[in-house]
């Protein structure tokens, strides 16, 4: 009964992901909301979500996804070359594949000065709003958030970049619970391009 559940919450949550680019945790807590639950409901975990996410975008969305994909991955190696100087790492639904159009860009920047990412987005006149976020370690991190404009989409998207000091660097390249890598580089996202389609097959 729990599993069937716990698999209901994730199905409700993968709806909201891919059709409103809502993050997961709170595509979770609205999922439960949304399907008459108590708020206290244990929630799935994200790997159950991503694969709801994938189901459901392979059911509604296998025409568009892999173009918007592209086009998010494009964007934020446009990003990486940037900030190359602070050793850009990709990571969330963009580096595993499970982004749409709706979806933000996460970039992890190892630094040896945590403010001098934010320096050089001010010395290129860049606009952003810095917060403080969960890390990957659980601790409170600086994320600067931006809005950056793709040209496939034609439209504006989020792009957050979270600092972390240098020595966290090896932390965040542990694999997950299923052994992928949660983060990779420049040249990884590179490979990702090649293995992409160039255009949207609805066009």
């Amino acid at each position: 009964m729990q599993n069937a559940l716990a698999t209901e919450i994730a199905n409700a949550a993968a709806r909201l992901v891919v059709e409103e680019g809502l993050e997961w945790g709170p595509a979770k807590r609205r999922a439960v909301k949304e399907l008459g639950l108590p708020a206290r409901t244990p929630l799935p975990d994200n790997d159950l979500v991503e694969d709801a996410v994938r189901e459901y975008i392979g059911l509604f969305c296998a025409d568009t996804q892999p173009f918007e994909l592209r086009a998010l991955r494009e964007l934020a190696l446009v990003w990486m070359q940037r900030m190359q100087a602070f050793r850009p790492y990709l990571g969330g639904a963009v580096w595993h594949g499970t982004a749409t159009r709706l979806s933000d860009i996460y970039l992890s920047l190892f630094c040896d000065d945590s403010k001098s990412a934010e320096i050089a987005l001010i010395d290129h006149h860049v606009n952003y709003e810095p917060r403080s976020v969960t890390g990957f370690r659980g601790e409170l991190v600086d994320m600067l958030s931006l809005s950056s404009r793709s040209p496939e989409l034609g439209e504006e998207i989020g792009v957050h970049l979270l600092i972390y000091d240098l020595d966290d660097l090896r932390g965040a390249l542990r694999p997950d619970a299923r052994g992928r890598v949660q983060r990779g580089d420049a040249q990884a996202v590179r490979r990702l391009l090649q293995q992409t389609p160039t255009s949207s097959t609805s066009s």
